[in-house]
Protein backbone atom coordinates (compact mmCIF):
# COMPACT_ATOMS: atom_id res chain seq x y z
CA UNK A 1 0.00 0.00 0.00
CA UNK A 2 2.62 2.27 0.60
CA UNK A 3 4.29 1.56 -2.66
CA UNK A 4 1.59 3.23 -4.75
CA UNK A 5 3.21 5.65 -7.63
CA UNK A 6 1.33 9.42 -8.20
CA UNK A 7 0.20 9.46 -11.47
CA UNK A 8 -0.44 12.94 -13.18
CA UNK A 9 1.37 15.75 -15.76
CA UNK A 10 3.61 18.34 -13.98
CA UNK A 11 2.91 21.87 -14.04
CA UNK A 12 6.30 22.26 -16.97
CA UNK A 13 4.07 19.49 -18.83
CA UNK A 14 0.84 21.34 -18.86
CA UNK A 15 2.20 24.56 -19.45
CA UNK A 16 4.03 23.27 -22.92
CA UNK A 17 0.51 21.97 -24.22
CA UNK A 18 -0.93 25.23 -22.89
CA UNK A 19 1.91 26.96 -25.23
CA UNK A 20 1.36 25.08 -28.25
CA UNK A 21 -2.45 25.37 -28.07
CA UNK A 22 -2.18 29.40 -28.02
CA UNK A 23 0.48 28.88 -31.18
CA UNK A 24 -1.88 27.23 -32.82
CA UNK A 25 -4.73 29.71 -32.31
CA UNK A 26 -2.47 32.26 -33.21
CA UNK A 27 -2.02 31.02 -36.08
CA UNK A 28 -5.79 29.69 -37.05
CA UNK A 29 -7.86 32.35 -35.48
CA UNK A 30 -6.62 35.11 -38.48
CA UNK A 31 -7.42 32.70 -41.01
CA UNK A 32 -10.93 31.76 -39.90
CA UNK A 33 -11.67 35.63 -39.33
CA UNK A 34 -10.12 36.30 -43.03
CA UNK A 35 -12.08 33.13 -44.67
CA UNK A 36 -15.23 34.86 -43.27
CA UNK A 37 -15.02 38.18 -44.78
CA UNK A 38 -14.06 36.54 -48.20
CA UNK A 39 -17.59 34.51 -47.58
CA UNK A 40 -19.30 37.64 -46.82
CA UNK A 41 -17.98 39.14 -50.08
CA UNK A 42 -18.92 36.35 -52.30
CA UNK A 43 -22.08 36.37 -50.58
CA UNK A 44 -22.45 40.37 -51.18
CA UNK A 45 -21.42 39.63 -55.19
CA UNK A 46 -24.57 36.84 -55.42
CA UNK A 47 -27.31 38.79 -54.03
CA UNK A 48 -26.52 41.65 -56.12
CA UNK A 49 -26.55 39.04 -59.19
CA UNK A 50 -29.80 37.47 -57.50
CA UNK A 51 -31.24 41.06 -57.35
CA UNK A 52 -30.28 42.39 -61.17
CA UNK A 53 -31.21 38.89 -62.20
CA UNK A 54 -34.91 39.39 -60.48
CA UNK A 55 -35.17 42.93 -62.23
CA UNK A 56 -34.10 42.14 -65.53
CA UNK A 57 -36.70 39.29 -65.53
CA UNK A 58 -38.90 41.57 -64.58
CA UNK A 59 -38.73 43.95 -66.88
CA UNK A 60 -38.85 41.12 -69.83
CA UNK A 61 -42.17 40.32 -68.63
CA UNK A 62 -43.33 44.16 -67.95
CA UNK A 63 -42.38 45.49 -71.67
CA UNK A 64 -39.00 46.55 -70.52
CA UNK A 65 -40.36 48.32 -67.38
CA UNK A 66 -38.17 47.56 -64.28
CA UNK A 67 -39.80 47.30 -60.79
CA UNK A 68 -40.91 50.92 -59.32
CA UNK A 69 -39.83 49.19 -55.60
CA UNK A 70 -38.18 45.99 -54.49
CA UNK A 71 -42.14 44.67 -53.47
CA UNK A 72 -42.67 44.53 -57.30
CA UNK A 73 -40.30 41.59 -57.27
CA UNK A 74 -41.51 40.02 -53.68
CA UNK A 75 -44.82 41.06 -53.71
CA UNK A 76 -46.17 39.03 -56.30
CA UNK A 77 -46.78 35.22 -56.93
CA UNK A 78 -44.82 33.42 -57.73
CA UNK A 79 -41.78 36.21 -56.76
CA UNK A 80 -39.05 37.02 -58.66
CA UNK A 81 -37.26 37.77 -55.42
CA UNK A 82 -38.15 35.40 -52.73
CA UNK A 83 -36.21 37.82 -50.00
CA UNK A 84 -36.14 41.53 -48.56
CA UNK A 85 -32.90 42.73 -49.19
CA UNK A 86 -32.99 46.89 -49.69
CA UNK A 87 -32.33 48.62 -46.60
CA UNK A 88 -31.11 44.94 -44.44
CA UNK A 89 -27.86 44.09 -43.05
CA UNK A 90 -27.29 40.45 -44.73
CA UNK A 91 -24.17 38.71 -43.90
CA UNK A 92 -21.86 41.90 -42.90
CA UNK A 93 -23.22 43.67 -45.79
CA UNK A 94 -25.71 47.04 -46.10
CA UNK A 95 -27.81 46.57 -49.36
CA UNK A 96 -29.44 49.78 -50.42
CA UNK A 97 -31.75 49.63 -53.51
CA UNK A 98 -33.00 52.62 -56.00
CA UNK A 99 -35.32 51.02 -58.34
CA UNK A 100 -37.31 52.86 -61.47
CA UNK A 101 -39.27 52.20 -63.89
CA UNK A 102 -35.86 52.72 -66.35
CA UNK A 103 -33.42 51.89 -64.43
CA UNK A 104 -32.09 50.02 -61.15
CA UNK A 105 -29.06 50.31 -58.93
CA UNK A 106 -28.13 48.19 -55.76
CA UNK A 107 -24.82 48.95 -53.72
CA UNK A 108 -23.92 46.59 -50.75
CA UNK A 109 -21.49 48.61 -48.67
CA UNK A 110 -19.58 46.47 -45.54
CA UNK A 111 -21.47 47.10 -42.58
CA UNK A 112 -17.70 47.44 -40.96
CA UNK A 113 -14.60 47.97 -43.88
CA UNK A 114 -12.41 44.88 -43.57
CA UNK A 115 -14.26 43.46 -40.79
CA UNK A 116 -17.51 42.25 -42.22
CA UNK A 117 -16.19 42.68 -45.88
CA UNK A 118 -13.53 44.80 -48.09
CA UNK A 119 -15.56 46.43 -51.14
CA UNK A 120 -18.67 47.74 -51.64
CA UNK A 121 -19.94 46.22 -54.86
CA UNK A 122 -22.93 48.17 -57.17
CA UNK A 123 -24.78 46.40 -59.65
CA UNK A 124 -26.59 48.46 -62.24
CA UNK A 125 -29.22 48.20 -65.01
CA UNK A 126 -28.24 45.21 -67.12
CA UNK A 127 -27.00 43.65 -64.54
CA UNK A 128 -23.28 45.51 -64.67
CA UNK A 129 -21.30 44.77 -61.24
CA UNK A 130 -18.49 47.14 -60.38
CA UNK A 131 -16.03 46.50 -58.98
Amino acid sequence: RGNMLKKGFTLVEVMVVVAIIALLASVAIPNLLRARVTANDAGAKATLRAIASAAEMFATTNSGNYPGDESSLTGVVPPYLNKNYCAQTISGYVYNCSFGTSAYTVTATPAVIQKSGTTTYTITTGGILTP
